[in-house]
């Protein structure tokens, strides 16, 4: 059993338990602001303090910026579109999705608008012209925006499309075949999802157009559709031809405009010849059956696969005249049945007891068993075909469409900024869209912006749980976590200690139990004659002195007993009676009438030093 220097061990550990507790939840306690509490109720609500939202401000040089103060701003510069989709049922054709400029359903900072699609499958489409026109002349192109997907996403897009500054642009036709230089954002339907990005390039040789996709971003975007948290997604396009998109400020895909994108800007040198055909002697067999070839004369192609086993015998005890199926005697008909509406009744078939105790029932027949004669259709053997030419191709020609691109950063001018979308989901939030030429603006304006949101997004999340809400705490200070290990394994230890104390290492006796092994005289305390003479300790001493006293008659009965070899015989039940009686019970036993007698025996007992007297001493004591 634990001792009072571990209980009071333990007792310390749990109020540094309890301490650290109560550290890590201050420190998180500090990062929660509230107001005070309202009087006049009976339980007064205790309301948090969202921070003011502040729209963001660009320092530098922008082509387009909107952060929806109001819904008067957002009319005055964005045109809904009046068109009408081409190759779609007349009923849903027309863009009359419905958008608004709110607050979030989940508010993270006070103060905060954004341009929500409030309508579900509804075609939805909405510009506006940028302040002027992005021309590629040497400057990268850097557009951002944050797009909240409010309740998840089943089916739908939240991608933007950077229009072409083309003659004639006019937004409130603005629909799918509008011409667009990029297509940028997020797009899932089911469990497929998406990050385009997409641009469309000019042929220099006849000025078609032709759509180029970059390759797939290597992160799993999921989470952006389900969280319901405000991301931030940015596309930058440089002189170089290299390209990166970030969501969340965490790089997603990189590449080059001439080697990472399907198809490739430019097409290849040489093309087949689509006047080309296969001769008709062509031979692209590369094997033909041994012309040479005789199928034996004793292949049998009529022997059949399987045979009847000749050698099998009915088993003894078959019950021919037993169906295997019968009646159910036990069966009842139905009272409702109707004999003209539901037939003849008939009892279920259950298994015949009959057949239980016998190898089977019914009509016998022998198995089936594997013809050793089967060979099957006789086919000849296959060789190498001496007129194999290998597989047609047509000849390859220099391609008459053929061009160079070196630079397919210099992509036609932009003139506005859309939002062509499809939706079964409601609710998705746009907010802080801009065009600038320099990726550091764009990381200032996030940072006024979407880091500030995102931090309160995230703050709020980790306040709904208590674990969620430590960590959060660890994420501003690294140290907790050396708290929270603490936390942990002190209680293991508490546990341990109480729940499990024979997994501890147990402290060995002061006073061990005398065994019947044979102790080496070597090895036996040496008999001092001052102990023989001393006087037994009278009754009511301290336990210091009878403690000594015990270690003296065990050693005086040890000696006694290596020397005469014999001692006296003690009753069995007397002896398990000892064993079996605890420590604790045997110490704190009064004195009896036999043990004061003993203590009072003559000196002259004590100074014969016989075995047998000292035995005799020693378990007097002990009982």
């Amino acid at each position: 059993m634990p001792g009072k220097g571990s209980d009071k061990m333990l007792l310390r550990l749990s109020l540094v338990v309890l301490l650290l507790l109560q550290l890590g939840w201050s420190a998180h306690a500090q990062d929660e602001e509230t107001v005070e509490v309202e009087e006049g109720t009976e339980e007064a609500e205790q309301e948090e303090v969202k921070p003011l939202y502040t729209p963001p401000t660009a320092t530098g040089e922008t082509f387009f910026t909107d952060h929806f103060i109001s819904e008067e701003s957002f009319k005055q510069k964005w045109v809904l579109s009046e068109a009408k989709k081409e190759g779609v049922a007349e009923d849903i054709a027309k863009y009359d999705g419905k958008w608004a400029v709110e607050e979030p359903e989940e508010q993270a900072m006070s103060g905060d608008l954004g341009l929500v699609l409030k309508s579900r499958a509804k075609h939805h489409a909405v510009a506006a012209k940028l302040d002027k026109p992005f021309k590629f002349d040497g400057k990268p192109l850097v557009v951002q925006y944050e797009v909240r997907f409010q309740k998840g996403m089943e089916c739908g897009g939240a991608y933007i499309k950077l229009l072409s500054d083309v003659p004639g642009l006019d937004l409130k036709n603005f629909q799918d075949k509008t011409g667009y230089t990029i297509m940028f954002g997020p797009d899932k339907c089911g469990v497929e999802t998406k990050l385009h990005f997409i641009f469309r390039h000019k042929n220099p040789n006849n000025g078609s157009y032709e759509e180029k996709h970059a390759k797939k971003p290597t992160m799993d975007l999921i989470n952006a559709f389900t969280d319901k948290q405000t991301h931030l997604f940015t596309l930058i396009v440089n002189p170089d031809n290299s390209f990166e998109v970030f969501v969340d400020q965490t790089l997603v895909n990189s590449g080059n405009l001439l080697h990472d994108v399907s198809p490739p800007v430019n097409p290849p040198q040489e093309i087949e010849d689509p006047d080309d055909s296969k001769p008709e002697d062509w031979d692209e067999r590369e094997k033909i059956p041994d012309p040479d070839a005789t199928k034996p004369e004793d292949w049998n192609e009529d022997a059949p696969r399987k045979i009847v086993d000749p050698d099998a015998t009915k088993p003894d005890g078959w019950l021919d005249d037993e169906e295997e199926f019968v009646p159910d005697p036990n069966a009842v008909k139905p009272e409702d049945w109707d004999d003209e509406m539901d037939g003849e009744w008939e009892a279920p078939q259950i298994e015949n007891p009959r057949c239980e105790a016998a190898p089977g029932c019914g009509e016998w027949s022998p198995p089936m068993i594997d013809n050793p004669e089967y060979k099957g259709k006789w086919k000849a053997p296959m060789i190498a075909n001496p007129n194999y030419k290998g597989i047609w191709k047509p000849r390859t020609i220099p391609n008459p469409d053929y061009f160079e691109d070196l630079s397919p950063y210099a992509m036609t001018p932009i003139a506005a900024v859309g939002l062509e979308l499809w939706a079964m989901t409601e609710d998705v939030l746009f907010d802080n869209f801009i065009i600038t030429n320099e990726k550091t603006v764009a990381d200032e304006w996030a940072k006024a912006s979407w880091k500030l949101k995102s931090h309160e997004e995230a703050r709020e999340k980790a306040a709904k749980s208590f674990i969620e809400s430590i960590v959060f705490a660890a994420y501003e200070r690294p140290w907790l976590w050396v708290v929270y290990i603490m936390v942990v394994i002190i209680p293991v230890i508490l546990f341990i200690h109480f729940c499990c104390p024979a997994t501890l290492p147990k402290k060995k006796s002061a006073h061990p139990k005398k065994t019947d092994a044979i102790t080496p005289d070597d090895m036996r305390p040496k008999k001092k004659k001052a102990d023989l003479n001393a006087k037994p300790a009278e009754v009511g001493q301290g336990d210091a002195m009878a403690e000594e006293d015990q270690e003296k008659d065990g050693a005086e009965a040890d000696a006694a007993e290596g020397d005469a070899g014999e001692e006296e015989e003690v009753p069995e039940a007397e002896e398990k009676e000892e064993e079996e009686a605890p420590e604790e019970d045997q110490e704190e036993r009064k004195p009896s009438k036999a043990d004061l007698e003993a203590t009072e025996q003559p000196e002259a007992l004590a100074e014969e030093g016989s075995p047998r007297t000292s035995a005799r001493k020693r378990r007097v004591r002990k009982d």
